[in-house]
C-alpha cells in the first residue's frame, strides 16, 4: 500500500531489497521565504490535512462532505437543500448527488416542504446519527495525530485564531454569539 502525501509517495509495504540498497533522497525543502508566509504554511498544511482526511474517510467507506452533511443536518437549523448547500459552499448540482448517495444509504430523507411544493426539506435518520458518531471519531483520530505535535494549549490557542481569521474571512464560519465555540472551548 502507498500513501501520498504532499506530493510524496510512502510504501506501506516492507521494503524490497533494492529500497534498502537504495539511499533515501530526503525531500526536496521549500524555499525559505515561502516558509516566512503564514498564508503558503495555512494552505500546506491544509492541502495536507484534506488529503489525509480524504484518505481516511474512503477507507472508512464515506465521501469528504459526508461528516459536514450529517453535522448540519443533526443541528436541524438548515432543513433545505439550498440552505445546506450555502452553508457547505457547495454546488446545488454536487449536492443532490451527495444527498443521493446519503439517501440511499438510508442515513437521510427527503420530503417534499408541505409549505413550497418546489422544495425539498432534508433529515437525518436514526442511521444518519449513528453513522455521524462514527465520523466524529474518525475525525478526532485524525486531528488528534495530524496536531499531535502541539500541546494542548497551543492546540486551543491555534484554534481560537483560525476561528477568528475563518469568521472574519467566512462569514459562514463565525459563530453564533450563544455557540460555545472559540478560545473558551477546547480544540478535539
Amino acid at each position: 500500500m502507498t500513501v501520498t502525501f504532499a506530493r510524496y509517495t510512502y510504501s506501506m509495504i516492507s521494503p524490497t531489497p533494492q529500497d534498502l540498497e537504495t539511499p533515501a533522497r530526503p525531500p526536496q525543502r521549500v524555499a525559505k521565504e515561502l516558509l516566512e508566509s503564514s498564508g503558503f504554511l495555512l494552505a500546506r498544511l491544509g492541502f495536507g490535512f484534506k488529503a489525509r482526511a480524504i484518505e481516511t474517510l474512503n477507507r472508512a467507506g464515506c465521501e469528504l462532505y459526508d461528516y459536514g452533511l450529517l453535522a448540519i443536518l443533526a443541528e436541524g437549523a438548515r432543513e433545505t437543500q439550498a440552505t445546506v448547500a450555502d452553508a457547505l459552499a457547495v454546488d446545488p448540482s454536487r449536492l443532490v448527488a451527495l444527498l443521493d448517495s446519503l439517501e440511499e444509504r438510508g442515513l437521510i430523507a427527503r420530503q417534499r416542504d408541505p409549505h413550497d411544493r418546489r422544495r425539498h426539506v432534508v433529515s437525518i435518520t436514526a442511521a444518519g446519527e449513528r453513522e455521524l458518531a462514527r465520523l466524529r471519531q474518525i475525525s478526532l483520530e485524525l486531528e488528534q495525530e495530524f496536531f499531535a505535535p502541539l500541546d494542548p494549549d497551543s492546540r486551543t490557542t491555534l484554534h481560537g485564531l483560525l476561528l477568528q481569521l475563518a469568521g472574519h474571512n467566512d462569514p459562514r464560519c463565525a459563530p453564533a454569539s450563544e455557540d460555545p465555540i472559540g478560545p473558551d472551548r477546547p480544540p478535539r
